[in-house]
Formats: structure tokens, sequence, C-alpha cells
């Protein structure tokens, strides 16, 4: 078995759920690329409720070699949360997040750890010749949009997870203790200096996807409500235009009223502009209604995640 002597200088978070297939090759490709740095190291496997050998091989990985840590949560909260668990219990100086499925290559990880060592806060990546479908591109570009616009920090690729923070960024992220949060937007709240790299994207060569459409809308919706009250404030906006249309088109009506006379045309007009009204009224309720679920979540201070087994 291996022990490192000293304390570690490089903490990888490896979040999972049910990746036994990309497993072995991601631990070896890891270990290697770490080793090649020459610095200290530790590799802290998250098993975000698996259901299948994924916590057996992690703890097999644990076995052999002692830099190898494992958590395991009692059942799936989202990649988010095991990363927050993953930050509360790394110990480097320089912490390097990665997804499991091996679609960004290990090997990348000494470019992050060095452009850290400039002097930069945080480093992240965009993925070159992304080697996704259109039907993952697209939402992923809505959400990159979007969090540059909510936080202020214009990056390219805000869904890659390969990515490092220096020890004082996630401190202030392990203070942050709300029950929902999009960890590279709140990590950009606090970091001063930002840098971006590219690097390789590979397909998906062994299990699925576990970002559906669905999810990725979801959370779009937690970026709006999470980080920023720009969604209450445009509606807000957009009921004064609406309301000021609506007090013109009524006079509209009453002049013409005197100059024409009574007339029954127009009526689907109307129509057409109440439903308009109406659909407005529905999105303005619905997200009214994410602000309000936010807070019934965070008042209910209920755990974030709850640790079945932890090998550190």
């Amino acid at each position: 078995m291996n022990t490192p002597s000293n304390g570690p200088l490089v903490s990888v978070l490896v979040p999972l759920l049910n990746e036994e297939e990309s497993l072995p090759e991601l631990n070896e490709r890891l270990h290697r690329a770490l080793q090649g740095m020459g610095k200290p190291y530790e590799i802290i496997y998250i098993n975000d409720g698996s259901t299948d050998s994924s916590q057996e091989l992690i703890e097999s990985f644990r076995r052999d070699d002692s830099r190898v840590k494992v958590i395991e949560f009692n059942r799936n909260y989202g990649q988010h949360m095991a990363l927050f668990a993953g930050f509360e219990r790394a110990q480097g100086d320089i912490v390097v997040t990665i997804d499991a499925d091996l679609q960004n290559p290990p090997e990348e990880i000494p470019r992050l750890v060095s452009t850290i060592e400039k002097g930069y806060d945080l480093v992240g990546t965009y993925r070159k010749m992304r080697r996704d479908s259109i039907f993952r591109k697209i939402p992923s570009f809505i959400v990159n949009k979007i969090t540059s616009r909510l936080v202020g920090v214009k990056l390219r690729d805000y869904g890659c997870m390969l990515r490092a923070y220096r020890r004082d960024i996630v401190s202030s992220i392990n203070m942050c203790q709300e029950s929902s949060s999009f960890i590279p937007a709140l990590a950009n709240t606090f970091a001063k200096r930002i840098a971006e790299i590219e690097v390789g994207h590979e397909e998906r060569k062994k299990g699925v996807s576990k970002y559906s459409l669905f999810r990725l809308l979801r959370l779009n919706f937690d970026l709006m409500t999470g980080f920023s009250l720009l969604p209450i404030q445009w509606i807000g906006m957009l009921g004064m235009i609406i309301a000021a249309f609506g007090l013109a088109f009524a006079i509209f009506l009453l002049v013409r009223r005197f100059v024409v006379g009574p007339e029954s045309e127009g009526v689907f007009t109307l129509f057409a502009i109440l439903f308009f009204f109406m659909g407005i009224q529905i999105l303005t309720l619905g997200i009214i209604g994410e602000y309000i679920g936010r807070i019934f979540q965070e008042v209910r201070r209920r755990p974030r995640f709850i640790i079945r087994k932890e090998l550190l």
C-alpha cells in the first residue's frame, strides 16, 4: 500500500453515479497523471447513490492505495451535492473536480494545476471540439449564457466539470449552506482572478449520461432563482410595459367607439390579447413559485445529504 509522507497538495474530487464501466480506466489514468506532477495528492470518490458495483470498485481502489478516499451517500442527491461533500473533506491546497465518465481526459489535470500556481483563484475549462449531441449542446449553450449574465463573469463553458479551485475559494464555498446551488457559478462569485483554458473532450464510450434535457432545464431554473432577482425584476418591468400598452389600447377602443360607433368586429383580437395576458400571468406565477419553493426548502433546514460510509 502506498502512503504519502506529507499532506496532499492536490485533491481530486470525482462525483459518480453508476459508472462501474469507466471507473477502472479512470482510476488508472488519474494516478498516472497525478504521479507525473511529482506532487502529493489525494483522490476522493463520492458515490452519489449508485446501484451498480461502483461502490465495490472504489473501495477496492482504497484498499490498494491510501491516497484514495471514499464517500458514499445513502441515495442520489445530485452531482453538486456530491461536490459539496468532497469540498468539505478535501485537504489539498488545490482542489480539482472531474466527471467519472472519461469525457474529460484526466491527463489535463496538470495543466489546471500549473495555471492555478500562476496566481489564479479558479481555473475553468471549455471543451475543444465537443463530442455531444445537438440536444446536449443547445441547452448547455443556454445555461452558459444565463450563468454569465447572472454571475457577471463571462466564460465559454460553465458546464464542463473539469475545474480547479484554490483553497480559499473552497473554504468560501464550504461556508454556503443553501440546499441547492450550481458550484461553478457559486465559485465565480468569490473568485477575483479567473482563467479559462481549452481542454480535450472525448465521446462517452461507456455508460450513459445522467444529465437529461429535463435536468438541464431544471438547472436553468435553479440558476435564475438561486443567483439573482433579475427574473422577478424583468417580470415587474414587463408588467408595467404591458399595462401601458393595455391602457393605450383601451383609450384607442374608447375613441374608436365614439368615432365609428358600436361594432362587433375585433372579438378574436380581444381573445388573442386576453390569452396573451393570461400566459404572462401564468409565467409570472411560475417564476414566483420557484422563489417560494427555494424559500420553503431553506426554512425546513433538512440535511443537504446523508453519508452512509466514509473511508478517509
